[in-house]
């Protein structure tokens, strides 16, 4: 009878795989940050367009700052610009993103969800800091505007925070639209709402029912916090309540978008 020995398989030294490390969160998040942040400089002609109407408006409402103050003027420019950035930049970025399959892409890669949206909403408020300073500037330089270090410092933050009103809801009208068009075509008509009843509803040129209605919009509310930030000294219990109201929008719109969104325009 013929016995076979066991065959001993010593492995060679250096020949086992490492364990693959997978990334960090944070580093993730950076990753896709600086992709994101390179999208928007190669698409920086609509940046402009979106930071030029604010320009335009601070430059020509030259002659009303006697009438109705630096502020009135800057916090309807900086308004106008939020809108353009949140219901137009954003929800289009995202349903082209959407339509190319960008984000059944990444996925697929080790990268949690909030990474992803987290990376746009950022770059998104990069343009929203962006686009108050140069108003500022623009205001001080053209128009003489001069407020205090405090008015300028809570105008940011109060921008930032109505920029946050329509970015929750592009995010909305994204999640409850997949068609890329069809997008586009909302938010437009959207955006040219809120500036034909928000801008002429402040002017108190569409009568006196629909400037007090204005006020409780998320233009309204966003316009007067922005504008109340501007002046401290003139923050009234209104301009809190505009501040609550214009959260209360914010939260409402972005449950409403995550609810609703979808990663896919394929059904």
């Amino acid at each position: 009878m013929s016995t076979t020995s066991p065959t001993l398989i010593i492995d060679q030294p250096g020949t086992q795989t490492a364990p693959r490390i997978l990334p960090s969160s944070r580093e993730v998040f950076m990753s896709l940050f600086k992709a994101d942040l390179t999208t928007q400089w190669r698409n920086r002609r609509a940046s402009v367009m979106v930071i030029l109407l604010p320009i335009v408006i601070v430059m020509s409402w030259k002659a009303l700052i006697e009438k109705t103050g630096g502020a009135f003027v800057l916090s309807n420019a900086i308004t106008l610009g939020l809108n353009a950035i949140g219901i137009m930049g954003y929800s289009n970025s995202i349903a082209r993103d959407r339509e190319k399959e960008i984000f059944q892409r990444l996925r697929v890669a080790p990268a949690p969800n909030w990474t992803i949206m987290g990376s746009r909403i950022a770059v998104q408020l990069v343009m929203i800091i962006m686009m108050t300073a140069i108003v500022m500037i623009v205001g001080y330089q053209y128009d003489h505007i001069v407020l205090s270090a405090t008015g300028y410092a809570a105008g940011m933050l109060t921008a930032i925070a109505g920029g946050a009103v329509y970015l929750a809801l592009g995010q909305a009208i994204v999640g409850r639209i997949t068609n890329p068009e069809t997008v586009q075509a909302t938010s437009r008509l959207i955006y040219i709402a809120f500036i034909m009843v928000g801008m002429f509803g402040e002017l108190g040129m569409l009568g006196n029912f629909i400037n007090k209605a204005v006020k409780y919009t998320p233009y309204g509310t966003v316009k007067a916090i922005v504008s109340g930030a501007l002046t401290p000294a003139s923050w009234t219990n209104d301009t809190t309540m505009a501040l609550l109201i214009t959260l209360g929008y914010t939260a409402v719109f972005a449950i409403m978008g995550i609810r609703w969104f979808k990663w896919s325009s394929k059904k």
